[in-house]
């Protein structure tokens, strides 16, 4: 067997043992997303039946009056300019941003956990032994589950964040429908669920970089710790953090407790987060007033110029050193 197709198997049997966290767990929360959506809009539709009972009319700047409860968003848009529509897509884009959310904090916390129990689960129920038996390295081994923490799951998330977003789509052109509109015209039309998905997924290599750190220290802690992974991981970046703060306020160091939590104990800690890579200075110079403003969010020519960035590859070069850590540390370390 080649070392690829060695690999591919590893991958697979990672997703296959942990198929409820990569899989299951952003479809849920995407699914959960939408059913709270939708009782929120129903909710809403009651509370604006029963609030505008009656003839209330509103007037639009044509001077033209329009019932509240005969409303015809058919007849709004006819009414709508280019820059209207377009400012319509900008809002619509952020509703849409924000709806397909919740898959991407699911991975974070499945990743992270994921990463925790990764090494260690393996040789407090001894199974490491039964691998170990194997033609298999301890590089090919460890490489894998960074794969799959920084690929595999990423990739699923997305997946499950455009369904959501798709999802979301679905259920208001309902509601568009229900108040006589059209939903290509009203929302498919200005939206841009198709370049939001695009961009979704050219952004999954500069997360994998970005997020090597905290793999790597996660990993590290998982293959080192005798119990209690989690207190480890969490506990010693905290500790160096506030032992730094507290050299500073002596006078030993310079003003370096910022950049010290910045640098070290966040990426250590929040790099699997979502939108931790966003370059803000980047940001800074977009315009929100302009219309199409809101998919400079995710714009590759935004998420890209990390590529640039010394804090990246700076982060990448000690996440690799951190996973050759625990490389070493699975070939030598068990319970017996």
């Amino acid at each position: 067997m080649t070392a690829a197709r060695r690999f591919g198997w590893l991958l697979r049997r990672e997703f296959w043992e942990h198929r409820g966290g990569f899989l299951w767990a952003p479809l849920v929360a995407g699914a959960a997303s939408l059913v709270l959506s939708a009782m929120g809009i129903v909710l809403a539709m009651v509370a604006a039946r029963g609030k505008f009972r009656g003839d209330t009319e509103i007037t639009l700047h044509d001077g033209t009056s329009v019932s509240i409860n005969g409303l015809d968003l058919n007849m709004l848009t006819s009414r709508m300019g280019h820059e209207e529509l377009a400012r319509l897509g900008d809002g619509i884009d952020l509703t849409l941003i924000m709806a397909s959310g919740w898959p991407f904090l699911v991975l974070a916390f499945v990743v992270f956990f994921y990463c925790l129990g990764a090494l260690y689960d393996e040789r407090r129920d001894r199974s490491v032994l039964f691998w170990k038996s194997l033609p298999l390295s301890d590089g090919e081994t460890v490489l894998s589950k960074v794969a799959s923490a920084v690929l595999v799951a990423p990739l699923l998330a997305t997946i499950a964040s455009i369904l959501t977003m798709f999802g979301f789509l679905v259920l208001v052109s309902l509601v568009v429908l229900f108040y006589g509109g059209n939903p290509v015209t009203l929302l498919w039309g200005p939206a841009s669920p198709l370049l939001l998905s695009l961009q979704y997924l050219a952004a999954i290599p500069v997360y994998a970089l970005w997020a090597l750190p905290t793999v790597g220290w996660l990993l590290l802690c998982s293959s080192w710790a005798r119990s209690k992974p989690f207190l480890w991981a969490v506990v010693l970046p905290l500790l160096a953090g506030i032992l730094v703060a507290w050299l500073e306020f002596l006078g030993v160091l310079g003003d370096v407790t910022w950049p010290f939590f910045r640098n070290v104990v966040l990426r250590a800690l929040t790099s699997i987060f979502p939108m931790t890579f966003m370059d803000f200075e980047y940001l800074r110079d977009v315009d929100f007033s302009l219309p199409g403003a809101a998919r400079q969010l995710m714009s590759p020519a935004g998420v890209y110029r990390n590529l640039a960035s010394v804090d990246l590859w700076g982060g990448v070069l000690a996440g690799a050193a951190m996973i050759f850590a625990a490389v070493r540390l699975r070939r030598w370390r068990d319970e017996g």
